[in-house]
């Protein structure tokens, strides 16, 4: 029987529901999905913790599977030899005790760790699959020399959130080369936090445009009032927006306007001309939605997360980040979530400079394709089966 491959966990903390538990703990305790309990193909065989809080669990979960945790990162990759002996791995680096700046971005260590793993790598001669949950980092420089130091030491390399793999109702997925004329995704919570996955339900469908992704060239970002007039002189489409609230299950009866009592939203320029949006509507919806126009047709559809245990979205992400490790090759190009990353460091930064327009030539270089093979999804419109156990 062939061996499993061995993945390392690199944590910044682990606490019930935390990002390690729910995707880490997978790892150890198997996938829940609409089809049955998945078993890992993977062997979880060490893990880091940079910080152990009074909440911890992934101390007791370690010892009741029988996964090592080593005092740093070079030690769990290299499990006591003078190299690296693992075939994969996560990195977590969400959640925890670290800073904000002056720009309200969460200062989670992801490069400082990324680079104590690459150095490992760099110092065994080879290099295998990583997995880096939610944006590359919270600033743009760092995440760039990340995508850039993968690339270096040939990396394949896997990052972002969970959005793009959770259920969809009705189930929507444009195809490649579709004629987008505009589209906005809906979401709600932190505008650094859940931006980012507002941002990523956008990205992972527009990508899949005419001519596929071709960069951007600036963003801003409007909070309160401005929205509804910015909408009303045609920099963003309330009707998109209301297109794609209107999929989402759990929403009030009010409008939009009359139910936000302060909507944030991110405008989007990108190269080709197409324009997107991200409307958070905080007090309004507590779900994801995005919309598309194609000629005179609108497209839309809710991205639904599982909001109680065992949030079996992450078992779906799980399930593709194996994948990676298994076959060495990413479902889906890392590409999406550098973009992302940007366009959510530059919104931060229009955010703190008054809701200035700023433009992003550092964004309008990140062009890149969509994915062909189609990535591995649930298949019900909501979650059944071992998802709801």
């Amino acid at each position: 029987m062939e061996q499993r491959k061995k993945i390392a966990a690199i944590n910044t903390v682990y606490f019930p529901n935390s990002h390690a538990d729910v995707i880490v703990t997978k790892y150890m305790a198997g996938y829940p999905t609409d089809e049955g309990h998945r078993a890992p193909r993977v062997e979880l065989t060490s893990i880091y913790l940079d910080q152990i809080e009074a909440r911890d669990i992934g101390v007791g979960l370690a010892e009741e599977h029988k996964v090592p945790i080593y005092a740093s990162i070079r030690q769990a990759l290299t499990r006591g030899e003078s190299d690296l002996t693992v075939d994969g791995v996560l990195l977590i680096g969400e959640h925890g005790e670290y800073p904000h700046n002056e720009f309200g971005q969460h200062m989670y260590p992801r490069k400082y760790m990324f680079e104590q793993i690459c150095g490992v790598f760099a110092s065994s001669g080879r290099s295998v699959p990583v997995f880096c949950d939610k944006h590359l980092s919270y600033n743009w420089e760092d995440a760039y020399w990340m995508y850039l130091r993968a690339k270096e030491l040939n990396i394949p390399f896997m990052a972002g959130s969970s959005l793009p793999l959770c259920w969809r109702q009705p189930f929507l997925e444009h195809s490649l080369d579709t004629p987008l004329e505009s589209a906005i995704s809906i979401g709600y919570g932190g505008v650094e936090s859940y931006g980012f996955h507002a941002l990523e339900t956008l990205q992972c469908m527009i990508e899949r445009r005419q001519g596929g992704e071709s960069g951007v060239v600036a963003v801003q970002c409007i909070e309160g009032d401005a929205v509804w007039n910015a909408a009303a002189s045609g920099e963003w489409s309330l009707e998109l927006a209301e297109a794609a609230c209107a999929k989402i299950k759990n929403r009030p009866e009010s409008s939009i306007v009359e139910g936000c009592p302060n909507p944030i939203l991110f405008l989007i320029e990108h190269r080709d001309g197409f324009r997107s949006a991200v409307l958070m509507l905080n007090g309004y919806v507590t779900d994801f939605a995005y919309a598309g126009k194609i000629g005179n047709e609108i497209n839309a559809t809710e991205f639904y997360l599982q909001n109680e245990v065992p949030y079996a979205h992450f078992s779906y992400l799980s399930l593709n980040i194996e994948e990676m490790f298994v076959t060495g090759v990413p479902q889906y190009p890392v590409e999406r979530t550098l973009l992302t990353t940007g366009v959510l460091d530059a919104i931060m930064h229009s955010r703190a400079q008054n809701y200035t327009r700023l433009e992003t030539p550092h964004l309008a270089e990140i062009a890149y394709q969509s994915y062909q093979k189609t990535p591995i999804r649930p298949t019900a419109p909501r979650p059944e089966g071992a998802t709801l156990e």
